[in-house]
């Protein structure tokens, strides 16, 4: 199922004409039981102007938080809402369904929880399961700041096939260690039984243990980096390591921006929007619901010949 971009606009655009100008976005809380975690996986969602009452299915955006933060952070925080909201009004990008999981760990698998297993396992089948998505790479992203930009350029690298794009924001992603002052070095994520950080298990987790394999691949994920000119954990420059390291597989799908400011909300909330319409030259915007259970239907016949 191919729908090109200016289907996309199209039915984004029609969607929002048909409603009142001054209908947003809504934001719900939601939980699940998790076996991987062994208690209940939260996440906040964003759903789109009018996406109860239309017959279509969207793409969706897997946005991550910071070290020691929650899923309530890109809402609070950042000004998500607001964003999504604007760039969907003016045309943007297309109505999208917007998932920001929790997470007690640095989205890896770490001594306090497995949190990569549960993000791949349980959190993107349930989101598939309960709302109105395409479960394919072209309509899926995933996007981070701080340690969720870690995530999102792990996930993004070691499953490609998974995300049609992804974003880093201030990419938490150091190499070869993280700084001493980093949080990195406290977060129990990273502690051992002694409580000691586990060098070893960053730079099994961090991007580079995935930066091989994923050369090797002939599938790209366009990746936006972005950082502060004044970060205090010279994020800047680790993202400039994760440009120089993928420049040459996928030159002109790996821009990277940099702008005023520090490890902080402001250069977080102005990267927002920047990252999110870069993403969206290249994932599709929604298709009606019977396109997709037709598509589906296909998809499973030629799975059983």
């Amino acid at each position: 199922m191919i729908i090109n971009r200016a289907i996309r606009f199209f039915l984004g655009l029609g969607l929002l004409l048909g409603a009142s100008p001054a209908l947003a976005g809504e934001v719900t809380h939601h939980r699940f039981p998790s076996t991987v975690l062994e208690r209940d996986y939260a996440y906040t969602l964003y759903l789109p102007a009018g996406y109860r009452e239309s017959n279509l299915a969207y793409p969706v955006l897997y946005l991550l938080h910071g070290s020691f933060g929650s899923e309530s952070d890109w809402v609070e925080r950042g000004g998500l809402k607001e964003t999504a909201d604007r760039l969907i009004h003016q045309g943007v990008i297309p109505p999208v369904v917007i998932v920001m999981p929790g997470s007690e760990s640095w989205w890896i698998d770490g001594y306090n929880e497995a949190a990569r297993t549960a993000f791949f396992d349980e959190l993107i089948p349930r989101v598939e399961e309960t709302w109105q998505v395409v479960p394919q790479r072209e309509w899926r992203g995933v996007a981070g700041l701080s340690a969720g930009g870690y995530g999102s350029l792990n996930f993004a690298l070691e499953r490609p096939e998974r995300f049609g794009a992804a974003a880093a924001l201030s990419p938490a992603s150091y190499h070869p260690l993280p700084p001493a002052h980093s949080s990195a070095h406290r977060h129990p994520a990273f502690l051992d039984d002694d409580g000691q950080f586990d060098v070893d298990l960053w730079q099994q987790s961090n991007y580079t243990a995935h930066l091989d394999r994923y050369l090797e691949r002939d599938i790209v994920v366009p990746l936006y980096l972005s950082a502060g000119n004044r970060d205090v954990y010279n994020a800047k420059h680790h993202a400039r390591l994760v440009h120089q390291a993928l420049k040459n597989h996928q030159p002109e799908l790996v821009p990277l921006d940099v702008l005023g400011g520090g490890h902080t909300w402001q250069v977080w909330r102005a990267s927002l929007p920047v990252a999110l319409e870069w993403m969206f030259e290249f994932l599709q915007g929604p298709v009606p619901l019977e396109t997709l259970a037709q598509q589906e239907a296909v998809d499973s016949r030629w799975r059983q010949r």
